[in-house]
């Protein structure tokens, strides 16, 4: 059985699926795993990852690009390819496959396409509160494996999904940070504090275009915290030398950290080597709360967040509706945190069963155990 994984989109949606697809190599060697990657530098990044599963043992396909892609790729400043333009340019060899692993849904596409062959597999990227985590879309896929038992429990609710077209599985990210970062050095040799402000992408969203600015000057001219500034890798996708350089004035800083994209930026390096998380809606609250810490949280649009289930995460800290105070709210974020500690909890185990102490095999299980029983 040919099972492919799929990566079509930017590198922080790889570590959300590569686990188990590294697993299901060393559990199932009469499987032929596949990885199929947008550019070789989501191979690269992949292959120096394997090594951290010895026994693993995977193909590795370059995805093709029309040569009129190729020559605007010589120019165009981009992280990733068009989605859609490279999935009809290789729906044939994706038709090929018995079954073919996603971590998005745009990849959905290609039953549009005529890649019928395969059995499609949505694994997620994140799991958070906001409608974009309860995608109707999970309804085409053959088989949902979810992160996340809160997941599963509003997309049969919401009749989404039915009995038979889903497993919720471990949160499989966690599994590849452990082995990426045991051992890690802190972010920071001063010993202050980290707070780690990483806003949402979408301008209707995020903190970032109206007060962003102003919480970097504020923790710029304090010497008590640092700050990693570590926005959410779409928000400045790709990030050139020319969007770090209006960083400039930031750069000599010795307590300020700017990483706009790099691979730091996805593998959880600021999410668990901070004290404190400084955010508006991004779902990487969830990862940070891996191990429970102070939230602060930015209400920059004015939004009546208590009554909407969207904003669930705001109640795990204290909300500012302006930044005039934030290093008081910072202060007070950190003194109060005995206060959220228990809802803190209550909402990392409705979000992630971190009992399971192999998030990847055990993924691989399940998701061996829905292939053979397609056989």
């Amino acid at each position: 059985m040919r099972v492919g994984f799929l990566y079509i989109t930017q590198f922080h949606q790889i570590l959300h699926s590569l686990p188990t697809a590294l697993e299901l190599s060393i559990l199932r060697p009469d499987f032929k795993v596949e990885i199929w990657g947008a550019t070789a530098g989501h191979l690269e990044f992949i292959q120096r990852l394997v090594p951290l599963y010895p026994g693993a043992k995977v193909e590795y396909h370059l995805l093709r690009q029309p040569w009129p892609m190729r020559l605007y790729q010589r120019y165009a400043i981009q992280n990733v390819p068009p989605k859609v333009v490279t999935l009809f340019h290789n729906r044939r060899r994706l038709n090929e496959l018995d079954a073919l692993v996603v971590p998005d849904k745009t990849s959905l596409i290609l039953r549009r396409m005529g890649c019928t062959h395969p059995l499609f597999i949505n694994t997620e990227h994140g799991a958070g509160d906001r409608d974009v985590t309860f995608d109707p879309r999970v309804a085409q896929f053959d088989f949902n494996l979810l992160p996340s038992p809160k997941t599963a429990a509003r997309l049969l609710a919401d009749g989404y999904l039915k009995p038979g077209q889903y497993a919720v599985g471990a949160y499989a990210k966690f599994d590849i940070v452990r082995r990426m970062h045991a051992g890690r050095p802190p972010l920071f040799a001063n010993g202050r504090p980290t707070v780690l402000y990483n806003p949402h992408f979408l301008q209707r969203l995020s903190s970032w275009h109206r007060w962003g600015c102003d919480v970097l000057r504020a923790f710029a001219a304090q010497d008590r915290y640092n700050l990693v500034f570590a926005p959410h890798v779409r928000l400045f996708d790709p990030p050139t030398p020319a969007k770090l350089a209006d960083f400039q004035s930031f750069a000599e800083v010795p307590h300020l950290m700017i990483d706009l994209g790099s691979e730091r930026s996805v593998d959880m390096s600021y999410t668990l080597g901070a004290d404190l998380y400084l955010g508006d809606v991004s779902s990487q609250v969830y990862e940070f709360l891996m191990q429970p810490r102070p939230c602060l949280f930015l209400n920059a649009h004015g939004v009546n967040w208590h009554p909407d289930s969207c904003y669930a995460f705001w109640k795990l800290g204290p909300v500012l509706d302006g930044v005039a105070g934030l290093m008081a709210g910072v202060d007070e974020a950190f003194a109060r945190h005995g206060d959220f500690l228990p809802i803190q909890r209550q909402a990392l185990a409705a979000n992630f069963d971190l009992s399971i102490a192999d998030p990847g095999r055990h993924n691989a299980a399940l998701l061996a155990d829905y292939l053979l029983s397609r056989k």
